[in-house]
Protein backbone atom coordinates (compact mmCIF):
# COMPACT_ATOMS: atom_id res chain seq x y z
CA UNK A 1 0.00 0.00 0.00
CA UNK A 2 1.44 3.38 -1.05
CA UNK A 3 2.15 5.88 1.72
CA UNK A 4 0.27 9.16 1.56
CA UNK A 5 2.30 12.36 2.04
CA UNK A 6 0.76 15.79 2.66
CA UNK A 7 2.87 18.82 1.62
CA UNK A 8 1.89 22.11 3.29
CA UNK A 9 3.77 25.09 1.85
CA UNK A 10 2.84 28.50 0.43
CA UNK A 11 5.69 28.35 -2.12
CA UNK A 12 4.36 26.76 -5.31
CA UNK A 13 7.90 26.06 -6.55
CA UNK A 14 8.66 24.01 -3.43
CA UNK A 15 5.35 22.16 -3.72
CA UNK A 16 5.98 21.38 -7.39
CA UNK A 17 9.51 20.12 -6.74
CA UNK A 18 8.46 17.95 -3.81
CA UNK A 19 5.40 16.62 -5.62
CA UNK A 20 7.53 15.42 -8.55
CA UNK A 21 10.27 13.94 -6.39
CA UNK A 22 7.96 12.13 -3.98
CA UNK A 23 5.61 10.88 -6.70
CA UNK A 24 8.61 9.46 -8.56
CA UNK A 25 9.47 7.50 -5.39
CA UNK A 26 5.98 6.00 -5.33
CA UNK A 27 4.19 8.14 -2.75
CA UNK A 28 0.64 9.43 -3.09
CA UNK A 29 0.77 13.23 -2.79
CA UNK A 30 -1.69 15.73 -1.32
CA UNK A 31 -0.89 19.44 -1.16
CA UNK A 32 -2.09 22.47 0.79
CA UNK A 33 -0.99 26.07 0.23
CA UNK A 34 -1.46 27.40 3.77
CA UNK A 35 -1.70 26.26 7.38
CA UNK A 36 -5.47 26.39 7.70
CA UNK A 37 -5.90 24.32 4.55
CA UNK A 38 -3.22 21.94 5.81
CA UNK A 39 -5.10 21.30 9.07
CA UNK A 40 -8.27 20.50 7.12
CA UNK A 41 -6.33 18.18 4.80
CA UNK A 42 -4.88 16.21 7.71
CA UNK A 43 -8.36 15.54 9.06
CA UNK A 44 -9.88 14.81 5.65
CA UNK A 45 -7.16 12.65 4.10
CA UNK A 46 -5.36 11.10 7.11
CA UNK A 47 -1.87 11.20 5.57
CA UNK A 48 0.97 8.93 6.69
CA UNK A 49 3.36 11.89 6.89
CA UNK A 50 3.19 15.70 6.76
CA UNK A 51 5.91 17.90 5.25
CA UNK A 52 5.20 21.26 6.86
CA UNK A 53 6.68 24.66 6.03
CA UNK A 54 7.21 26.95 9.03
CA UNK A 55 6.94 30.42 7.49
CA UNK A 56 3.37 30.74 6.20
CA UNK A 57 0.90 33.62 6.55
CA UNK A 58 -2.01 33.48 9.01
CA UNK A 59 -1.46 29.99 10.49
CA UNK A 60 2.25 29.17 10.48
CA UNK A 61 3.83 25.72 10.65
CA UNK A 62 4.51 25.91 14.39
CA UNK A 63 0.83 26.57 15.07
CA UNK A 64 -0.27 23.79 12.71
CA UNK A 65 2.01 21.29 14.47
CA UNK A 66 0.88 22.47 17.91
CA UNK A 67 -2.81 22.05 17.02
CA UNK A 68 -2.19 18.58 15.59
CA UNK A 69 -0.46 17.40 18.75
CA UNK A 70 -3.02 19.02 21.06
CA UNK A 71 -5.71 17.22 19.07
CA UNK A 72 -4.00 13.88 19.65
CA UNK A 73 -2.92 13.48 16.01
CA UNK A 74 0.42 11.68 15.97
CA UNK A 75 1.15 11.74 12.25
CA UNK A 76 4.92 12.19 11.66
CA UNK A 77 5.79 15.82 10.86
CA UNK A 78 8.88 16.94 8.93
CA UNK A 79 9.23 20.72 9.24
CA UNK A 80 10.88 22.92 6.59
CA UNK A 81 12.27 26.37 7.31
CA UNK A 82 14.53 28.98 5.79
CA UNK A 83 15.89 29.84 9.25
CA UNK A 84 18.82 27.91 10.69
CA UNK A 85 18.79 29.32 14.24
CA UNK A 86 19.07 26.70 16.97
CA UNK A 87 16.12 28.12 18.90
CA UNK A 88 13.98 27.88 15.77
CA UNK A 89 14.71 24.17 15.42
CA UNK A 90 14.30 23.54 19.14
CA UNK A 91 10.88 25.22 19.13
CA UNK A 92 9.68 22.98 16.30
CA UNK A 93 10.89 19.81 18.00
CA UNK A 94 9.50 20.89 21.37
CA UNK A 95 5.98 21.34 20.02
CA UNK A 96 5.99 17.87 18.53
CA UNK A 97 7.72 17.87 15.14
CA UNK A 98 9.60 14.65 14.38
CA UNK A 99 12.33 16.09 12.18
CA UNK A 100 13.58 19.40 10.81
CA UNK A 101 15.16 20.39 7.50
CA UNK A 102 16.59 23.80 6.61
CA UNK A 103 16.08 25.33 3.16
CA UNK A 104 17.72 25.07 0.71
CA UNK A 105 18.02 21.30 0.99
CA UNK A 106 18.92 18.43 -1.30
CA UNK A 107 15.93 16.40 -2.46
CA UNK A 108 17.89 13.20 -1.72
CA UNK A 109 18.22 14.21 1.95
CA UNK A 110 14.52 14.98 2.24
CA UNK A 111 13.62 11.62 0.69
CA UNK A 112 15.92 9.84 3.15
CA UNK A 113 14.25 11.58 6.07
CA UNK A 114 10.80 10.76 4.72
CA UNK A 115 11.75 7.08 4.50
CA UNK A 116 13.12 7.12 8.05
CA UNK A 117 9.98 8.76 9.47
CA UNK A 118 7.65 6.38 7.65
CA UNK A 119 9.56 3.38 9.04
CA UNK A 120 8.60 4.46 12.55
CA UNK A 121 5.22 6.07 11.95
CA UNK A 122 2.60 6.02 14.77
CA UNK A 123 0.59 2.84 15.02
CA UNK A 124 3.49 0.82 13.70
CA UNK A 125 5.37 1.31 16.94
CA UNK A 126 2.28 0.57 19.05
CA UNK A 127 1.46 -2.57 17.12
CA UNK A 128 4.91 -3.95 16.37
CA UNK A 129 7.51 -2.29 18.60
CA UNK A 130 5.91 -2.68 22.03
CA UNK A 131 8.42 -5.47 22.59
CA UNK A 132 11.49 -5.77 20.38
CA UNK A 133 13.48 -8.97 20.25
CA UNK A 134 16.86 -9.73 18.74
CA UNK A 135 18.48 -13.10 19.46
CA UNK A 136 18.31 -13.40 23.30
CA UNK A 137 17.69 -9.69 24.00
CA UNK A 138 14.15 -8.48 24.72
CA UNK A 139 13.42 -4.75 25.00
CA UNK A 140 10.04 -3.55 26.31
CA UNK A 141 9.31 -0.01 25.10
CA UNK A 142 6.58 0.76 27.65
CA UNK A 143 8.26 -0.55 30.81
CA UNK A 144 11.76 0.33 29.52
CA UNK A 145 12.91 -3.08 30.71
CA UNK A 146 15.68 -4.96 28.91
CA UNK A 147 16.38 -8.66 29.36
CA UNK A 148 19.20 -10.78 28.00
CA UNK A 149 18.85 -14.53 28.38
CA UNK A 150 16.15 -13.77 30.96
CA UNK A 151 18.43 -11.56 33.08
CA UNK A 152 17.46 -7.91 33.56
CA UNK A 153 19.96 -5.27 32.41
CA UNK A 154 20.19 -1.99 34.32
CA UNK A 155 20.58 0.64 31.60
CA UNK A 156 20.72 4.41 31.82
CA UNK A 157 18.24 6.45 29.76
CA UNK A 158 20.77 7.09 26.98
CA UNK A 159 21.92 3.45 26.96
CA UNK A 160 18.28 2.37 26.58
CA UNK A 161 17.69 4.83 23.72
CA UNK A 162 20.86 3.65 21.99
CA UNK A 163 19.91 -0.03 22.27
CA UNK A 164 16.35 0.80 21.16
CA UNK A 165 17.71 2.45 18.01
CA UNK A 166 19.85 -0.60 17.20
CA UNK A 167 16.95 -3.00 17.79
CA UNK A 168 14.69 -0.95 15.51
CA UNK A 169 17.34 -1.36 12.80
CA UNK A 170 18.81 -4.86 13.18
CA UNK A 171 21.50 -5.96 10.71
CA UNK A 172 21.69 -2.41 9.34
CA UNK A 173 24.84 -0.30 9.54
CA UNK A 174 24.09 2.95 11.40
CA UNK A 175 26.52 5.78 10.76
CA UNK A 176 28.01 7.77 13.61
CA UNK A 177 26.27 10.93 12.38
CA UNK A 178 22.87 9.23 12.25
CA UNK A 179 23.23 7.85 15.78
CA UNK A 180 24.38 11.20 17.15
CA UNK A 181 21.42 12.99 15.54
CA UNK A 182 18.88 10.46 16.81
CA UNK A 183 20.20 10.11 20.37
CA UNK A 184 21.93 13.40 21.19
CA UNK A 185 20.33 15.78 18.70
CA UNK A 186 21.59 17.97 15.88
CA UNK A 187 23.19 20.54 18.15
CA UNK A 188 25.08 18.39 20.64
CA UNK A 189 28.31 20.16 21.59
CA UNK A 190 29.68 18.00 24.41
CA UNK A 191 32.49 15.47 24.38
CA UNK A 192 33.36 14.32 20.86
CA UNK A 193 33.83 10.69 21.96
CA UNK A 194 30.48 10.41 23.78
CA UNK A 195 29.15 7.80 21.34
CA UNK A 196 32.21 5.58 21.69
CA UNK A 197 31.92 5.80 25.49
CA UNK A 198 28.25 4.76 25.45
CA UNK A 199 28.86 1.96 22.95
CA UNK A 200 31.55 0.58 25.29
CA UNK A 201 29.25 0.81 28.34
CA UNK A 202 26.35 -0.79 26.47
CA UNK A 203 28.57 -3.63 25.27
CA UNK A 204 29.83 -4.21 28.81
CA UNK A 205 26.30 -4.46 30.21
CA UNK A 206 24.92 -6.64 27.43
CA UNK A 207 27.91 -8.99 27.56
CA UNK A 208 28.44 -9.17 31.33
CA UNK A 209 26.62 -12.50 31.73
CA UNK A 210 28.66 -14.22 29.04
CA UNK A 211 26.59 -13.15 26.06
CA UNK A 212 28.32 -12.85 22.73
CA UNK A 213 28.97 -9.43 21.22
CA UNK A 214 26.03 -8.19 19.15
CA UNK A 215 26.91 -4.50 18.67
CA UNK A 216 29.80 -4.53 16.24
CA UNK A 217 31.98 -1.83 14.73
CA UNK A 218 32.15 -1.47 10.95
CA UNK A 219 35.32 0.49 10.29
CA UNK A 220 34.74 3.70 8.40
CA UNK A 221 30.97 3.15 8.34
CA UNK A 222 29.53 2.98 11.85
CA UNK A 223 27.95 0.28 14.01
CA UNK A 224 25.62 -2.66 13.43
CA UNK A 225 23.51 -5.01 15.55
CA UNK A 226 24.02 -8.51 14.22
CA UNK A 227 24.50 -12.01 15.53
CA UNK A 228 27.64 -13.19 13.77
CA UNK A 229 30.94 -12.58 15.54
Amino acid sequence: MRSKVLIVDDDEKIISMLRRGLAFEGYDIITASNGAEGLKSVLASEPDLVILDVMMPQVDGFEVCRRLREGGIRVPVLMLTAKDEVEHRVKGLDIGADDYLVKPFALEELLARVRALLRRKPGQEDAEDHRLTFEDIVLDVDSREVLRSGKRLELTAKEFELLHLFMQNPKRVLSRDLIMDKIWGYDYSGESNVLEVYIAMLRQKTEEHGGKRLIQTIRGAGYILRGDS
